[in-house]
């Protein structure tokens, strides 16, 4: 098969993420030396232009460079995807869990001279609260109210495990109330981050420059005097405005390693999103093949995962069945052995099941998707099941392919266990549109576990899920690609899951 550069399968997770942190990064050290010689420009080659500037309508996939330089959030995450202060210096939970209480920083403003205090933050989430993308972060959000100069109280309608999460994942940026009232923020996005977009030396879709602001209350953590960030979808095109000078950092692929290598750049990379088959029908409702255990278990016998990957990735990622990040608190690597390639095993579950001879079925296909086809079309011809692909261009396969029993995507993954749960699992997505694990006697009782326990007691539960969803073979998981990134020596990346490309909080001097 013709191998695909990764960054194809980054613009199906741009187009197909979650909206989208565990495991470690794989990164070459910067030595000290190269942090004192760092450059003081820091010159980004994005994969895409950004969304909007208008944080309540923006994508958290590529967008994080972008909307980080000109906003602050209220709340960040560190390299694990722990909530942090940021805005906020600290917040407080209530005992029944139902309030968060944020205490406010005092020596923010807003690039038009405005200041951050607790009624422009009320406005700023309310106004998220009802984003058409941002919305997602509060869809338990009851009010939200000032309660002094300096303190939010958010109320809840129940307890939410992934607030908080969401909101560092990108969720609350902290916008200008006038510069909102205006309905501007589009165009002329008015926040209090470390940088103000530059207009007259930008142009849109090709190129944005940033002016540093003087004496941004979180300086140290923005080092660079200059920004420029340059969205470049092409992977050659990208590599060469590197090797050019152009920019320092891009988002790479991982074909150019050796290259990169050779130029003594630094690499850093983390699994960023999972491919394999999406199963929409557990019950057989609409094929009722799928309905049996045996079946779908016989779909994930069929497929050898590794050898996905080095065709369609050029290897850069991980062979696994499990949606929970490799290398994360949840993700079990024994796990990975449950479906070793394996057809014979796979054709005697079919015969088990009473399909010996196999079944048919109607996929979706869409070119961007055709990466993948012949590794699907190998697989499971060989073990009976006929597919007749239906064809369509991609802003059609979002909408339609959630109503066939199965189809090929590609998901971004979360760094937050239980957003993970939530979002591949019990709540309604574009590729999940009637989440039906509760018809399942298994994962019911455990996902109501979760949803009840916490701290260690949660994780455990989450852990003791993540086995079931391999055993119940939820999905027919290949693999989880990594994103990588490659920067001259000063310049340190730190990937974060959940991010396609991190926000430059975790773009440092190093």
């Amino acid at each position: 098969m013709k191998r695909v550069p990764l960054a194809i399968a980054a613009a199906v997770a741009a187009v197909l993420a979650l909206t989208s942190c565990s495991g470690g990064a794989g990164a070459t050290q910067a030595s000290d030396g190269a942090a004192a010689n760092a450059p003081d420009d820091l010159n980004i080659g994005n994969f895409l232009d950004v969304t909007s500037w208008d944080p309540s309508l923006a994508d958290i996939g590529f967008d994080g460079p972008y909307l980080s330089a000109v906003y602050d959030t209220l709340v960040a995450l560190d390299k694990d995807g722990k909530p942090v202060p940021s805005l906020a210096t600290k917040w407080t939970v209530s005992g029944d869990d139902k309030t968060i209480d944020f205490d406010l920083r005092t020596d923010a403003t807003f690039s038009d001279g405005g200041k951050v205090d607790a009624d422009a933050v009320v406005k700023s989430l309310e106004y998220l609260k009802a984003g058409a993308r941002s919305g997602e972060a509060y869809t338990n959000v009851s009010a939200i109210t000032a309660k002094d100069d300096h303190t939010v109280e958010v109320a809840l309608t129940q307890r939410d495990d992934t607030i908080l999460y969401l909101m560092g994942l990108g969720r609350s940026y902290i916008m200008s109330p006038k510069a909102i009232a205006a309905g501007t923020l589009g165009k002329d996005p008015i926040g209090s981050g470390p940088y103000v977009l530059d207009g007259s030396k930008s142009v849109a879709g090709s190129e944005y420059r940033f002016t540093k602001v003087k004496d941004h209350w979180d300086a140290k953590a923005y080092p660079f005097s200059n920004l420029a960030i340059f969205p470049i979808q092409d992977a050659t095109a990208r590599h060469n405005a590197m090797l050019s000078g152009q920019i320092n950092l891009e988002y790479g692929d991982v074909a150019n390693q050796a290259q990169a290598d050779q130029q003594g750049w630094n690499t850093a990379d983390r699994v960023s999103g999972w491919a394999g088959l999406v199963i929409t029908d557990h019950t057989g409702a609409k094929s009722k093949p799928l309905g049996s255990v045996e079946v779908r278990q016989a779909l994930n016998y069929a497929f050898d995962g590794a050898a996905v990957l080095k065709a369609v990735g050029n290897g850069a990622g991980v062979a696994t069945n499990q949606v929970f990040p490799d290398g994360g608190d949840v993700n079990d690597p024994s796990l990975n052995k449950t479906y070793a390639y394996d057809v014979a095993k796979a054709k005697e579950l079919l015969a088990k099941a009473g399909y010996a001879d196999g079944f048919s079925i109607s996929m979706p296909m869409s070119p961007v998707f055709e990466m993948w086809k012949p590794s699907a079309e190998q697989a499971l011809t060989a073990i009976g099941v006929k597919v007749t692909w239906d064809n369509m261009q991609m802003p059609d396969y979002q909408t339609n392919a959630p109503n066939y029993p199965m189809f090929i995507s590609f998901l971004a993954m979360d760094g937050n266990d239980v957003a993970t749960v939530q979002r591949q699992v019990t709540s309604k997505q574009w590729f999940n549109p009637n989440p039906d694990y509760a018809s399942n006697t298994v994962l019911a009782p455990l996902v109501k576990k979760v949803q009840e326990s916490k701290g260690a007691d949660q994780t455990a539960a989450i852990k003791e899920l993540d086995k079931a969803l391999v055993d119940q073979a939820w999905w027919s998981v290949w693999y989880q690609a990594k994103n990588t990134f490659y920067s001259v020596q000063g310049i340190k990346v730190q990937p974060i899951v959940g991010m396609m490309f991190p926000t430059l909080r975790y773009i440092t001097k190093g």
